[in-house]
């Protein structure tokens, strides 16, 4: 863990300039009749979840390189996630994925407690066959002509949802790489059929007070057709299945130019909007850390989720997911975090009455110009001064690169090696 002195010590840095910069920011508000303490609160109150695979190196279909000090199982994993909560403030849970993530529940628990972490939504892996497994997924796995196969990608999802629930989840998240790369290589009809027959026997292993998120994706690895290909069949999958299931929106598994945020608006109408998967992207999947490509889109997604805060059974469950190709792991986790932190703070500066008045008008300049007038403000200081106040670093990069940690680890944990097949 980042030592309390060592965060107290950078803080020191910063801390004159951060006050009169906060002091600034608000007296700016209030001339808008924001009142920034009240804003800071709700800075407080957000969490997004980390993915325990998010703290090790990524990789692509090419290569994978991987850094100094790798996580070796799950209790590194949460030492480093333990890490990034410390200085940040802002990831109170870990979502798991399994078999990854296997290992004594009890010794898990212990680790969570011991950095003040939660468990998130759980995650299966169908999409990748392990050592000790009968029957391979190369063809499909819960929509798998083989009536075995799909039988023990069904069982596999119900040991997550046992695991999950001794962990304290409540959620557990669908996806699955089925589909197909050749025309002609699967019925498309009978593919889908045998999918809905597998999540219904999921959905029935599920405990009273779960949710089951559908989450799609446009291809990969299948490459000409996919399953839970875009959020309508993700809809449907939902609808059919019941009220405990809903959709799981990623950022990154959409097509260039998707009005994502247009999703979000109609998945929450329909009551299905179930969580977020947050990334950014260049051309598709999970490619960069959040904000980092489009910030705005990040923002106008934010839009769309304040806007509908208060409505009747929305309950929603965010999580980073993204790849680390070329960076610390860590710091990329970190930066994500804040972005999407940033990202709803600023969502919730937006003059609603100002826009819906201009909205009745029909006055497009004006709504746009309302939107964009939260997207410019600055609001770092409030989130720094967030978490500031909860013993979080003003600056987490700088606390982080100045403790040592990455330095730390690697000298207890193996250096892995890079050679094999790309990403795991």
């Amino acid at each position: 863990m980042i030592k309390t002195d060592t965060i107290s010590a950078q803080n020191a840095k910063y801390e004159a300039n951060l006050r009169a910069d906060y002091a600034a920011l608000g007296d700016k508000l209030a001339r808008a009749g924001i009142d920034i303490d009240a804003v800071k609160e709700r800075a407080k109150s957000f969490g997004v979840a980390v993915p325990s695979w998010g703290t090790g190196t990524g990789g692509t279909r090419f290569a994978r390189f991987p850094g100094e000090g790798e996580p070796r199982h799950i209790f590194d994993k949460l030492d480093d996630c333990g890490v990034i909560h410390s200085l940040t403030q802002a990831t109170p849970s870990v979502s798991l994925h399994i078999p990854w993530d296997k290992a004594d529940l009890g010794d898990m628990l212990a680790k969570a407690e011991e950095h003040g972490l939660k468990f998130d939504a759980m995650n299966s892996n169908t999409f990748q066959d392990q050592p000790d497994q009968a029957q391979s997924y190369k063809f499909g796995s819960l929509s798998h002509n083989e009536a075995a196969t799909r039988q023990q990608a069904i069982e596999h999802n119900l040991e997550c949802i046992e695991i999950g629930d001794k962990l304290g989840s409540k959620a557990l998240t669908v996806w699955i790489g089925d589909g197909s790369n050749f025309p002609g290589q699967t019925h498309m009809g009978r593919q889908f059929e045998r999918y809905m027959g597998s999540m219904k026997e999921i959905y029935k292993g599920l405990p009273d007070d779960w949710r089951i998120f559908s989450e799609h994706k446009i291809y990969e690895p299948a490459f000409y057709s996919t399953v839970v290909q875009d959020w309508g069949t993700s809809y449907l999958i939902a609808s059919e299945l019941g009220d405990k299931a809903q959709c799981l929106v990623d950022l990154g598994h959409h097509a260039p130019n998707v009005n994502i945020e247009m999703i979000v608006s109609r998945l929450i109408r329909q009551g299905k909007l179930g969580g977020f998967h947050f990334n950014d992207s260049k051309y598709g999947d999970d490619d960069l850390d959040s904000g980092t490509i489009d910030p705005y889109r990040l923002f106008l997604v934010w839009n769309e989720l304040v806007d509908a805060e208060g409505t009747e059974g929305l309950n929603l469950s965010h999580m980073i997911d993204q790849s680390h190709n070329v960076t610390d792991p860590i710091e990329s986790l970190m930066i994500s975090a804040m972005e999407i932190q940033r990202a709803f703070v600023q969502a919730s500066l937006v003059d609603r009455k100002a826009l819906a008045g201009y909205q009745d008008a029909n006055d497009a300049l004006m709504a746009s110009a309302t939107l964009r007038a939260g997207f410019r403000t600055d609001v770092e200081a409030i989130v720094a001064m967030a978490r500031l106040e909860t013993g979080g670093a003003i600056d987490p990069i700088m606390t982080y690169r100045a403790s040592g940690y990455r330095a730390q680890v690697s000298a207890v944990r193996p250096k892995v090696s890079g050679a094999g097949g790309g990403i795991v």
